[in-house]
């Protein structure tokens, strides 16, 4: 199961990288396909949605075939086909076509390792291992920083890209010969997604899920590369790479924090006001140069990393043979949120950049919009019950 950790841990470095390298691309795409600001806007969204509607498919088929053909199979013709076809890409549809097929590929890999914890490990322990895996997948946003930035430049993007198709092949392959499927639990209570849907508790965790990660993901994984660049003259490899790091901190430093305070709920809650806030002041207008603006970047991506503890939070109200349906289930919502708010601001970009009178103009009300949805998610996930185990 160690090796199998180990690869899986490679595959959501990939699925790190796949979901932020368009930042980086962006000039490149639009000089050679056409691909504008908003193509890659919808881009970006087809992969969170496609990524967010296979959590349920996935979800069965964890509790039900094991993670072994699960993650191994929809990694192989979803991820490495859909980097073929963005490898061979010709138009903006091309890619929205590569993008869908990569997010599917994605989709199982990070919940496999979930379910693993979750089947294995002490319920304490789901949040510190969660949130180890999402720092070490994380690196897959600085590959996709400044290191991307330099392949495509000495290699060319579409080279690039078929190199990673290749690798992401491979990994697939060894993922089905050394994972390691825990045992099935059998269980006279049944149940299934809606078993989960009815429990209130789950409810008043949702909302949060669906909106704590859109502004890390939205503003890492498309803004900004081209809010430094059109506002700034700055660089998006560099901008990307401090932010990247940033979030890989987060994410480190939110794991243990459940335990150390004896409170999910509040370590949670008390990182997304923060995140928001910075959020806010991004679309206000705080940041009058480049470093500046990095640093709020950088703040909003550290403190926008509750994902594993929010996860683990969920996951402490759902049965042990519906563990693969509560990971997912969650993880739809997180996703989802994600993909929607991409595909939500990149229309805003089209539409405000028309009339605006200056280029920060669309950015600030895209990191405002996303900065208050966290305010209302947290108004909600206030009332909820907070449990550790």
């Amino acid at each position: 199961m160690k090796t199998g950790l180990f690869l899986l841990s490679l595959a959501y470095i990939l699925s790190q990288f796949y979901r932020a390298f368009l930042a980086v691309m962006t000039d490149v795409l639009g000089t050679d396909i056409g691909a504008a600001p908003d193509d890659l806007a919808m881009a970006s969204g087809l992969w969170f949605l496609s990524f967010a509607a296979m959590q349920i498919p996935v979800g069965w088929a964890l509790d039900t075939l094991g993670p072994r053909r699960t993650a191994s199979s929809l990694l192989l013709i979803g991820g490495a086909g859909g980097a073929l076809v963005f490898a061979l890409a010709s138009t903006p549809a091309h890619i929205n076509i590569a993008m869908l097929l990569i997010g599917i590929g994605c989709s199982p890999v990070l919940m496999a390792s979930f379910f693993v914890f979750a089947r294995i490990y002490s319920a304490a322990m789901f949040a510190t291992l969660a949130s180890f895996m999402i720092g070490v997948g994380s690196f897959g946003n600085l590959a996709g920083s400044v290191p991307l930035a330099m392949a495509v430049d000495a290699f060319g993007w579409r080279e690039t890209v078929m190199v990673l198709a290749a690798v992401t092949g491979i990994i697939a392959i060894g993922l089905f010969f050394v994972i390691e499927d825990p045992e099935r639990i059998e269980s006279s209570e049944g149940g299934s997604v809606l078993t989960l849907l009815k429990m209130p508790a789950l409810w008043l965790i949702f909302p949060l899920m669906f909106v704590n990660y859109a502004p890390a993901g939205a503003l890492r994984g498309l803004w900004i590369g081209p809010y430094v660049s059109d506002v700034f003259g700055g660089s998006a490899g560099t901008a990307s790479l401090v932010m990247a790091c940033a979030m890989i901190a987060g994410t480190f430093v939110y794991g243990p924090l459940d335990r150390i305070f004896g409170t999910r709920k509040w370590v949670a809650f008390g990182g997304n006001v923060i995140g928001a806030m910075f959020c806010i002041a991004l679309g206000l207008g705080f940041a009058t140069g480049y470093w500046e603006a990095v640093l709020l970047f950088a703040a909003v991506g550290f403190f926008g990393m509750s994902f594993p503890l929010l996860m683990a939070h969920g996951r402490a109200f759902v049965p042990a043979h519906l563990a693969g349906r509560g990971v997912t289930l969650m993880n739809l919502f997180g996703i989802g949120g994600v993909g929607l708010m991409q595909m939500i601001s990149g229309r805003m970009h089209a539409t405000l950049s028309v009339s605006a009178a200056a280029p920060a103009e669309p950015y600030h009300a895209i990191f405002l919009f996303l900065g208050v949805l966290v305010i209302i998610g947290l108004a909600i996930y206030a009332f909820c019950q907070d449990r550790l185990d």
